[in-house]
């Protein structure tokens, strides 16, 4: 067991992202209170940008303030939540509603992975508190870029990875930092994204050629606005709504989805940063669409006194190797899972996003002594950033801990273009240092009329 000392150094850790970035919040408008300002006690003005699928559900969790505009490229596809708030100003270019807007003090961001990165930057650029779905960006490029615009700026950001305030999830960090089951050196984490429970169909397609014939556009879509920053390509209903995720120029498959989730109860409890190589392997790459199945393997340095880790992900359906401390008519929930292996036992947590952990085997989990609860509760993954907002304390999933776990988990999305070849990473310089060609999949040539 480690000592109660080494517990309060692993909370440290833990509590750094928070502190760090806490310590350069401005103190804005709504924390001075007094004459024609806005006190803690009061309500945001809240703008909500691509509302009409998972980015309306966050607006509703976030109610509890003013929301005052709602911007989407299909009012149509919006229509239900332009109902539900009938005083919100309507647009479906969100620099026009940044310019125009001058009430705003924060913005939900609910686009296409592709878009996240442009609408967050101008808002952070405005001094916009942020909110941003998961995975944060959709390069390498841009995850780095909007954690540093964030510290710059001094506003609030949260990524919408909302098992971080899972009950489950602290207690990940507090049984490994207790050590529990030792040192940990190796970790295995899945999802059966984009298949349901393992198996076909898909979410969504992966695995396919471009389609060839071009559909009318919807009357209600503005398709320009919906490409954004993309390369230009006809519109198509394989694309929008909600099926953009396994396109390259788009999204990032089951790694860039479930991979976030999952990942992150990881890079918290065990401390990661960045990874120091990757290779993968996976079902057929296409040159439009993610693979429907891949397993990536990340390899991470020492920090401090915990060891190197060797980190493997799976997703399609695949999973791990059954441990063979399950019980005998037990197998791996193959929706999503992580199984931590230390070098005095293994644990494994069922769910998605670090929701139940339990050490194996079960007589075991059974009979051993809990730790104390050393760190702090959430009060809820959207009330998080709301406090941020007023003046509190940094989200658990700020955008300081947010760009990293993303640039690693696209960093593995590189790797599969590249049909799995191990990449050694050079996270200062932001390069691959062994294989030139990867670089040029870190970042892309936005359309005109388009900047970060």
């Amino acid at each position: 067991m480690k000592t109660n000392q080494a517990i309060l150094v692993t909370r440290r850790n833990f509590l750094r992202a928070t502190s760090v970035a806490a310590s350069f919040m401005v103190v804005p408008r709504h924390v001075l209170g007094g004459a024609g300002q806005t006190a803690p006690s009061e309500k945001l003005n809240i703008a909500g940008v691509g509302i009409g699928g998972q980015g309306g559900s966050d607006i509703h969790q976030v109610d509890s303030q003013n929301i005052v505009a709602l911007c989407d490229v299909d009012w149509d596809h919006a229509a239900r939540l332009f109902k539900d708030y009938p005083g919100a100003k309507r647009y479906k270019d969100f620099r026009v509603m940044l310019d125009q807007q001058k009430d705003i003090d924060a913005v939900v961001v609910g686009t296409p992975d592709h878009a996240h990165a442009v609408v967050s930057m101008a808002a952070i650029k405005r001094g916009k508190h942020v909110y941003c779905e998961k995975p944060l960006t959709r390069t390498i490029f841009e995850a780095r870029s909007l954690a540093q615009a964030a510290r710059e700026h001094r506003v609030a950001t949260q990524m919408g990875n909302q098992g971080m305030a899972f009950e489950g999830n602290r207690l990940i960090n507090e049984w490994l930092a207790a050590g529990v089951i030792g040192p940990v050196r190796e970790a295995h984490v899945w999802s059966d994204r984009p298949t349901h429970k393992g198996r076909l169909p898909l979410w969504w397609a992966q695995g396919v050629e471009r389609p060839k014939d071009t559909p009318a556009v919807p009357a209600t879509l503005d398709w320009d606005l919906w490409l954004g920053p993309a390369p230009f390509r006809p519109y198509h209903p394989a694309y929008a709504h909600f099926r953009w995720r396994g396109w390259w120029d788009f999204g990032s498959g089951g790694l860039g989805d479930m991979g976030i989730h999952n990942l992150a109860p990881v890079f918290s409890a065990l401390d990661l940063g960045a990874p120091s190589s990757v290779n993968a392997s996976s079902s057929a790459v296409y040159p439009e669409s993610l693979p429907v199945s891949c397993t990536v393997h990340y390899e991470f340095p020492a920090r401090g006194s915990q060891p190197p880790v060797t980190l493997h992900w799976y997703d399609g359906g695949l999973v791990p190797p059954r441990p063979a401390e399950l019980e005998p008519d037990e197998e791996l929930d193959r929706e999503d899972g992580i199984l931590f292996i230390g070098d005095h036992g293994k644990m494994l947590v069922e769910g998605w996003g670090g929701e139940r952990p339990r050490l194996l085997p079960d007589s075991r989990h059974r009979e051993f002594k809990r730790p104390a609860k050393v760190l702090p509760r959430s009060i809820g993954h959207h009330k998080e950033w709301i406090a941020a907002c007023k003046g509190g304390p940094a989200p658990r999933s700020n955008f300081d801990f947010a760009g990293p776990l993303t640039e690693a988990v696209l960093l593995g999305t590189v790797c599969v273009r590249l049909g799995g070849q191990k990449l050694a990473w050079d996270s200062a310089r932001l390069k691959v240092s062994n294989v030139a060609e990867a670089n040029k999949y870190l970042h892309y040539e936005y359309r005109p009329g388009w900047t970060l």
